[in-house]
């Protein structure tokens, strides 16, 4: 698949670009997109919840009152879940969360997110991304120019950039990463998907294995 490369303003540079076949152009696989997708999401949980038990509450252990005879429940103590204060039945405790997947099917993921991507048209490549201030301003203008200021956006580059990072990082629908760490979930999240030249070739060599 071809795709015409774009400068910083917008313009086509004549220059073309070919999405490599086996990163952008697979017959999607969903439920290895699912996995890949739950096991991001999961990662994102720090799974600290945590609620007491009724032998952690501080309080007294003494019987209320006599088991029988007095027209009311049995009650063993004032900790009792039943109470107000009391502990709580088989309440969250801290866990962890993650979970692990095969290497082979998270590149299989990411591929079938990127050929969605491909699929739908909604693919941008740039000839290079490269401000000379951390301007948020420069950001704006780089996303007005693409016609995509309204959608979630999300810009791979092929090695961290502090500039444009610190540029992006004001506004919500915009996110800029590194072509090693593109995940599932990010390409899926955005509407557009931003590429530049390099960031392909990086693309292509960490995921057409």
């Amino acid at each position: 698949m071809e795709v015409k490369v774009l400068n910083l303003s917008g313009k086509e540079t004549g220059a073309k670009v070919q999405l490599p076949e086996s990163v952008f152009g697979l017959e999607p696989n969903d439920h290895a997109i699912y996995l890949d997708v739950k096991q991001y999401l999961a990662n994102q949980r720090q799974g600290t919840h945590k609620s007491k038990q009724r032998n952690e509450i501080a309080g007294s252990t003494r019987k209320l009152h006599k088991q029988k005879g007095t027209g009311g429940a049995r009650a063993g103590s004032i900790k009792s879940p039943l109470f107000n204060g009391g502990g709580r039945v088989f309440g969250p405790q801290p866990r962890d969360y993650s979970f692990k997947l095969n290497k082979k099917l998270k590149q299989v993921a990411r591929k079938s997110a990127l050929s969605y991507k491909a699929k739908d048209n909604n693919i941008v490549v740039l000839d290079e991304v490269k401000f000379d201030a951390i301007k948020t301003k420069n950001y704006v203008a780089l996303i007005d120019a693409l016609n995509v200021a309204d959608e979630k956006t999300l810009l791979v580059l092929p090695a961290y950039d502090e500039i444009v990072y610190k540029s992006s990082r004001n506004l919500k629908k915009a996110k800029v990463i590194v072509a090693s760490d593109l995940n599932t979930y990010d390409v899926l999240n955005a509407t557009k998907l931003l590429l530049t030249t390099d960031s392909v070739k990086s693309l292509e060599e960490a995921l057409a294995k």
